[in-house]
């Protein structure tokens, strides 16, 4: 063989070639009298034989698709095996009519995900005796990907999202098993949110909105109605006492809902207290009602102001969202 080497053919010059830069074409072997054993031929043992139906995605009586063992970076890849122990020129007329089919099939399902222009379908079965085509997805718009080169580019690209790997899984398993056999691909595991922090979310959105802090202040620390926060610390420790005062007199009526009711007994403002007047967020004291709701006038303690009973808080329960199980182990891949 010449030293010269040979010229680099006119496909490095494709757009969809992967590799730039000085090439050159490797030295050529020489050929050998006998080719080796694949895989499943003469003593050695099939890969594709020993393999359990839960390393697939989806089964059935005659066929079985696998896919790899973790996410590349094309949108999807499939291999499509036939459960017996065949190559491609050893099927029978059935198997050979019904491969036709499932090739159909399987590419109008890769083809339906989201962001799939095309599917290329190969067989090159220099790897394995057992019979097995490839099914390769290419992204929609990456003309640069076009031709012959796809299977390169799968290992060159970034791997897409193991999420989004796993629902395309589970979608193509799915349209399989509309036509029979089953589906054994399971979808991504579902993040839950919890509603407190849905809650949360809502808050903080509707206030970004608004112009509001998520308390409801305005950002320049005014409250909501337009009235100035109050600076007085001797104003919010008197409202502080007058309030305190009042629960202590309600909760007498609560701890004794059988017998008769209590009188609520509020202290009678003093000199300092009276010249004060309470800003617009401060508590104000109710006044004595002279009725009930139901029109019937109403009792006053020893203090002048009305009696009442019954008065109780309740408390929330809330309970912590399941999250479900996670999806099953992927399969394994096989050699070309």
């Amino acid at each position: 063989m010449s030293d010269t080497p040979a010229p680099v053919p006119d496909f490095t010059r494709w757009p969809s070639f992967p590799f730039e830069g000085e090439l050159r074409v490797k030295a050529l072997d020489d050929p050998v009298d006998v080719e080796p054993a694949r895989k499943g031929e003469g003593s050695r043992e099939c890969t594709a034989c020993n393999a359990p139906d839960e390393a697939y995605i989806w089964v059935s009586e005659r066929w079985r698709v696998r896919a790899m063992d973790r996410p590349t970076g094309l949108p999807m890849v499939l291999i499509l095996e036939s459960r017996s122990h065949l190559d491609l020129g050893d099927l029978p007329n059935l198997l050979a009519a019904e491969l036709g089919v499932m090739t159909v099939r399987l590419e109008r399902a890769i083809r339906s995900l989201d962001g799939v222009a095309r599917v290329h379908v190969n067989r090159w079965g220099d790897g394995s005796a057992h019979l097995h085509l490839w099914f390769l997805a290419r992204p929609q718009g990456r003309l640069q990907l076009r031709g012959t080169f796809l299977s390169l580019w799968d290992a060159i690209l970034p791997p897409i999202p193991e999420g989004q790997w796993r629902e395309n899984l589970a979608l193509v398993a799915a349209w399989l098993a509309e036509f029979g056999g089953r589906p054994l691909a399971e979808p991504p595991r579902i993040q839950w949110l919890a509603p407190s922090s849905l809650t949360q979310q809502a808050s903080a959105a509707e206030a970004s909105t608004n112009g509001t802090e998520p308390d409801g202040t305005e950002p320049d620390g005014t409250e909501p109605d337009g009235t100035e926060p109050d600076k007085s610390g001797a104003d919010r420790a008197e409202s502080d006492r007058v309030a305190a005062d009042g629960a202590r007199g309600a909760g007498t009526a609560s701890d004794n809902p059988a017998g008769p009711p209590a009188a609520t007994s509020i202290k009678p403002p003093t000199a300092e207290t009276a010249a004060e007047k309470p800003t617009s967020h401060e508590p104000q004291l109710e006044k004595a009602p002279t009725e009930d709701r139901a029109g019937e006038p109403v009792t006053t303690g020893s203090a002048g102001t009305a009696s009442r009973a019954g008065l109780s808080e309740a408390g929330d329960d809330g309970e912590d969202p399941i999250e479900p199980a996670g999806p099953g182990a992927p399969a394994q891949p096989i050699n070309r």
